[in-house]
């Protein structure tokens, strides 16, 4: 069996002129990067927007050591759909180093459904990242260079908020001393480290729909406060306009291809369970004005992902979901039912059967916004029919269908059944689409609303600072904005090790943080890290380049 790295290596790739060419965009818009991946000038795309296609959401169960591939299912069925003769372009995130060199391994998707050129696309890119990451330590240094000529606007050193960013995982960053030296290294105080991913700037990057925009949500983002409690912003330290320079090239959707010879689009990407976990608006704008169909996804789980997507991306973007797919595999439901990772090749269509109950939870919760769901069962091999005959009862069950996907040994053909109904349903015009929650709820009451009818708790525990800081914002015009609640993604409970379909608990929300620039309230719920650690053996000790300047070990 081939690896994913072994497959991408294989394919003869498209040059991009090609897949530009195939997507309907001018080459007067292009800007390559190498042969095989390109950014989009908006500028030169004169008829954007002229289309508007369906937009279809792919998310998933909770996610287990088992493994479900939400993103190559996302690819499978971004072929599958263009298999069939509809017009389809993927807009997907952009992976970060940090998961590549830990636990997780490269995002491009698997098998014969993925994004290409694999190796690139996981390492570096065409700079995203990098930028975000330094025009967000920009704004950091500006802070400290502010205090240190003077002070002009009163920061209280105590209650700078802004952190810096790195894009790789380094739990000894969590928390350090800055300014030791002397007065001439500026003033001593305590901070960190977050990873790029969990950056503000990150998130206003995926949510900003052109270049003002971003520079005016940038100007936006608290920093610090005065010691009278006034919120002092980018804007006041002049830094949004040098931010939104180093931003400027990286604005830009990036165009890369399908295994397939599919175009997609993969542009930014904030982590699910810290920020909202999703793509850039703008590749998801320019993918539905040059497709009928736009294939899409969210992180995590949907009680991350999906609710994200629909309650903060949807609502400030104004997009209205046509239909949604959740992936899920048997040895996920097996986890779900009480398996341990090492006895899952064993056939239990009985655990199956007692880990279902996830998979209706999600069901049920994209529901309520008026999304119609199908679920897509990713094979694996070993599968038995039993243990899947299980899905399809659950989903039936639910009222809807569960369609077995072999796309990542097949390709788009292996998915054209679930093609055939994603577009039968988007076809059909039956989505009702309505976020959670109205912009005018108070935010605690936002924060508890998910927390009973997604994550089916009994209640939230916030502390009385929290609740204070909660009214404070509402007293200073924040109270409209919708609120991203940062939790463990295995668990519809903050206990990660709490697996299937618990309720009843009560979900602890120990900081919320205002995210002014994104425009949304963060609620940090549980044992939650902004800067992950590596694992006991990081990925990262595999990868290595050999004689011929190829990589090994990436996946």
């Amino acid at each position: 069996m081939l690896s994913d790295i072994a497959i991408s290596r294989a394919a003869t790739l498209l040059p991009i002129g090609e897949i530009a060419r195939r997507a309907g965009i001018d080459e007067a818009a292009l800007e390559p990067h190498g042969r095989f991946k390109a950014k989009i000038d908006l500028a030169a795309l004169p008829d954007r927007g002229t289309r508007r296609g369906k937009l279809i959401l792919v998310t998933a169960t909770n996610p287990t050591p088992a493994g479900e591939g939400k993103t190559t299912t996302s690819v499978g069925l971004d072929d599958a759909l263009n298999l069939i003769g509809r017009k389809t372009m993927l807009a997907l995130r952009e992976p970060s180093l940090g998961p590549c060199f830990g636990t997780k391994g490269g995002a491009t998707g698997g098998g014969y459904a993925q994004v290409v050129p694999m190796e690139e696309i996981n390492l570096h890119f065409t700079g995203d990242f990098h930028a975000i990451t330094a025009a967000h330590n920009l704004l950091a240094a500006m802070i400290d260079n502010h205090v240190y000529w003077g002070n002009a606007l009163g920061i209280d050193t105590r209650r700078v908020s802004w952190r810096r960013v790195l894009d790789v995982n380094d739990r000894a960053l969590r928390s350090v001393a800055a300014g030791l030296g002397g007065a001439a290294n500026g003033f001593a105080r305590e901070t960190g480290f977050d990873i790029t991913v969990a950056s503000e700037v990150m998130a206003i990057f995926c949510l900003a729909r052109d270049i003002e925009d971003l520079q005016a949500r940038l100007g936006r983002i608290i920093v610090a406060r005065t010691r009278d409690g006034r919120a002092i912003t980018a804007r006041d330290l002049k830094a949004d306009g040098a931010m939104t320079v180093l931003l400027k090239d990286a604005i830009k959707p990036n165009l890369v291809q399908t295994l397939e010879g599919n175009p997609a689009l993969i542009h930014g990407g904030p982590f699910a369970n810290i920020a909202h976990g999703c793509n850039s608006l703008i590749a998801t704008e320019t993918a539905l004005g040059l497709a009928d169909y736009v294939v899409t996804e969210a992180g995590f789980g949907a009680d991350l992902g999906a609710e994200k997507f629909f309650d903060i991306k949807c609502r400030q973007a104004g997009l209205a979901p046509d239909a949604a797919v959740i992936v899920t595999t048997v040895r996920a439901l097996k986890m779900n039912g009480g398996v341990a990772k090492a006895d899952l090749g064993a056939e239990d269509a009985a655990a199956v059967a007692r880990g279902v109950a996830n998979l209706e939870r999600h069901i049920e919760n994209v529901r309520q916004f008026g999304v119609p769901a199908i679920v897509a069962v990713n094979a694996f091999a070993g599968d038995t029919p039993a243990e899947y005959a299980a899905v399809f009862e659950a989903a039936e069950r639910q009222g809807t269908r569960a369609i077995l996907c072999r796309h990542w040994a097949e390709g788009g053909a292996g998915a054209v059944e679930l093609a055939e109904a994603v577009a039968e349903i988007a076809d059909r015009g039956g989505a009702s689409f309505a976020p959670l929650y109205a912009d005018n709820l108070p935010l605690r009451d936002k924060i508890e609303t998910v927390a009973t009818r997604i994550y089916r708790a009994s209640a939230i525990a916030l502390d009385p600072h929290s609740e204070r800081q909660l009214a404070r914002w509402e007293s200073e015009g924040f109270g409209a904005l919708p609120v991203c609640m940062a939790k463990t993604q295995y668990s519809f409970s903050v206990d990660p090790t709490l697996l299937g379909a618990p309720h009843g608990h009560v979900i602890p929300v120990r900081e919320v943080r205002l995210a002014a620039g994104a425009g949304f309230v963060v609620a940090i719920c549980g044992d939650l890290m902004t800067m992950p650690g590596l694992p006991r053996t990081p990925a990262a000790e595999a990868i290595r380049i050999d004689e011929r300047g190829q990589i090994d070990g990436l996946f």
